[in-house]
């Protein structure tokens, strides 16, 4: 079966070519013109010698998702629906700003954590996806947003996705095999060369997995907090029971030796009557007393699923009075803006298509209220 070239960095390609008897300059040509030329076909690497490409041909693909629903908010957020398997779609979605474009990423088909708040969560987990279906979505991506020049022409002037978040479905830290040479490609000169600032891995607190970005691949980390204190936190980020937020800021410390940025990012989800009081604020505040931080309060976003389990977004004044707290106390303080709302592309709302192993059910958390 043909070798798919997206799953290899630089280093796993130069090793793949090494195997071909092929020297490492023939390497790092293929890796530029797969992701910085966005060639898709071996015929289209015209500097090659006719008879590399036909052993690239015989044995070697550039095995992208299937692309299986593109569709456009309002707001110009962009979502795909991407088939990994026959059994598996996953959802990527491109987030256009004044100066940037984020484009925010999956790493599994479902999630095993079951978040209370999150679509992913509720549908259940099946596998984590390969390096070649997380590059293939920013390939896809720069592709399908116009920025590659037709295969076998000189490159790109520039791009359209400045920034990469893992903040789609799937937990990043459960699956590094795959994501560490993802993201490795996506901050190779020879690749996407991304800034390790511009790239964030968004994790629940999976604290094995933060130690090992930390070694391996250091990128801006964001940790999904959504409570301040264990109690609540167990109920909504139910990985909390294995790894409570004592050890959590314990490991954040220890990966800011590591990180390109001198803050971890909070992410914080405002649901009516159950983490929005004052007293979950200035809780917080001593948080933050504890590591180098901003907070990113995110207004919930409902989903079908989440229909019985008692779930509402805070009122807008309720979430202003809520950052008001924070930045008395000197805490950087942002509210996310919601996009992609209309076309279910809004920060939880990723679903995809996946067959279930885990058989998720949802639990009501009105006993968690303040």
């Amino acid at each position: 079966m043909p070798v798919n070239l997206l799953d290899f960095d630089a280093k796993g390609m130069e090793a793949w070519f090494a195997g071909l008897g092929e020297k490492p300059f023939r390497a790092r040509q293929v890796l530029a013109w797969i992701h910085k030329r966005g060639a898709g076909e071996f015929a289209a690497m015209t500097d090659l010698a006719k008879d590399l490409r036909a052993k690239l041909e015989a044995k070697a693909s550039i095995g992208l998702p299937e692309i299986v629903g593109d569709s456009t908010a309002a707001d110009d957020t962009r979502k795909w629906l991407l088939k990994v398997d026959g059994a598996n779609a996953v959802e990527a979605v491109f987030i256009p700003e004044a100066g940037r474009g984020t484009l925010c990423v999956s790493s599994q088909a479902g999630c095993t954590l079951d978040c209370a708040f999150c679509s992913t969560g509720k549908q259940g987990f099946n596998r984590n996806l390969t390096t070649a279906e997380i590059i293939g979505q920013l390939w896809l991506a720069e592709k399908l947003l116009g920025e590659r020049t037709n295969a076998g022409s000189r490159a790109r002037q520039g791009r359209h996705v400045s920034n990469v978040v893992f903040m789609g479905m799937g937990e990043p830290l459960l699956n590094l095999d795959a994501v560490i040479p993802a993201l490795r490609l996506m901050l190779e000169d020879n690749a996407y060369g991304l800034s390790r600032r511009r790239v964030t891995v968004s994790t629940s607190g999976v604290i094995p997995g933060m130690d090992r970005l930390a070694a391996e691949c250091p990128v801006a980390l964001a940790v999904s907090l959504h409570a301040p204190n264990d109690a609540l936190r167990d109920r909504l980020v139910p990985i909390n029971r294995k790894y409570p937020i004592a050890q959590l800021l314990a490991a954040c410390n220890r990966y800011l030796v590591h990180a390109p940025r001198d803050f971890i990012t909070f992410e914080y989800v405002m649901l009516d009557g159950v983490n929005d009081s004052p007293t979950h604020a200035r809780e917080l505040v001593d948080i933050a007393a504890r590591v180098r931080c901003k907070f990113n309060l995110i207004p919930f976003n409902p989903f079908q699923a989440v229909q019985g389990l008692g779930l509402h977004r805070s009122p807008q004044e309720r979430i202003r009075r809520f950052a008001e707290v924070l930045q008395r106390a000197g805490l950087t303080t942002t509210t996310r803006k919601t996009r992609g709302e209309g076309i279910d592309a809004a920060c939880g709302q990723l679903a995809g298509e996946v067959q279930d192993r885990t058989r998720r059910r949802g639990i009501p958390i009105t006993e968690v209220r303040a």
